[in-house]
């Protein structure tokens, strides 16, 4: 039987923030990225990837849970909770008891189970109270990781993510050094010799305060405004979108040609 990969989760599995219209919902992602070096050392591995922009715990568990149970997956990659933790009004009690009933049951499969602290985004004073969600979420996990056996990526302790050039322009996706960077760290904890080369990013370009006062400003009317808009209205950017890999693909049989081949390449 060959290896199967599945990876579960919203935006941060999916692949947002590093856009390519070659791939399914237009964009590729870290977990794409693993995919094809994991091929490299076993071709008839198999990968599916049912993420979504933007899904709570709830919804990733009522959507992806089962069909992820089905594919009998010997590899599994498991975020949630992050949207949850930007909710205007969010019980964690209750959202870790849901994290950790999901858990348990992807760690009762035997698949090498791999989970993921959040990063400790800086955000303005206003969204403090989701900061202190998202150490008490990492605090959680770092205990349920230890608890399951399963492995975990501590992402909120990784200092590359300092740098801003890691991150998309909304500030809360990786941009695509971001999400090869965080390739390279999954499969040296699966302890899987890869191909990836991480160059420095040189020097960061320093702006003076009222460029930044501008960015500032931009940034909150472009993204920030928006995304609290859509939470009132209750959609998100996810709702119309499939997972970009619903069933177990060959990774060697090339991931492009595939999406070529089924039609799903899309600007997300």
């Amino acid at each position: 039987m060959p290896e199967v990969f599945v990876a579960l989760g919203d935006s941060f599995t999916e692949g947002v923030g590093d856009r390519n219209s070659k791939f399914p919902n237009g964009v590729r992602g870290w977990a794409d990225r693993l995919a094809k070096q994991l091929a490299k050392k076993d071709p008839e591995l198999r990968y599916a990837n049912l993420a979504v922009r933007s899904k709570r715990l709830h919804q990733i568990v009522a959507d992806q849970l089962e069909p992820a149970l089905a594919m009998n997956p010997t590899l599994i990659t498991f975020y949630a909770g992050g949207n949850d933790i930007l909710e205007i009004r969010k019980d964690m009690d209750e959202l870790l008891e849901q994290y950790e009933a999901a858990v348990a049951r992807l760690a009762a499969t035997g698949a090498r189970l791999v989970l993921f602290t959040g990063f400790d985004v800086m955000l303005p004073s206003v969204l403090e109270p989701m900061r202190r969600r998202n150490w008490q979420y990492n605090e959680a996990v770092r205990t349920l990781a230890r608890k399951y056996g399963a492995l975990l990526v501590d992402h909120w302790t990784f200092d590359a993510y300092q740098d801003k050039r890691m991150w998309d322009s909304d500030r809360l996706h990786m941009s695509p050094a971001g999400h090869k960077y965080m390739a390279a760290q999954v499969l040296e904890l699966l302890g899987v010799e890869h191909t990836l080369k991480i160059r420095p990013l040189g020097p960061m370009e320093r702006y003076g305060w009222r460029e930044m006062l501008r960015r500032e400003r931009a940034w909150m009317h472009e993204w920030v405004v928006p995304m609290f808009g859509r939470k009132l209205r209750g959609v998100t950017l996810g709702d119309n979108l499939p997972p970009r890999w619903p069933e177990p693909v060959r990774v060697s049989d090339g991931l492009k040609k595939l999406a070529k081949r089924a039609g799903r390449a899309q600007v997300g």
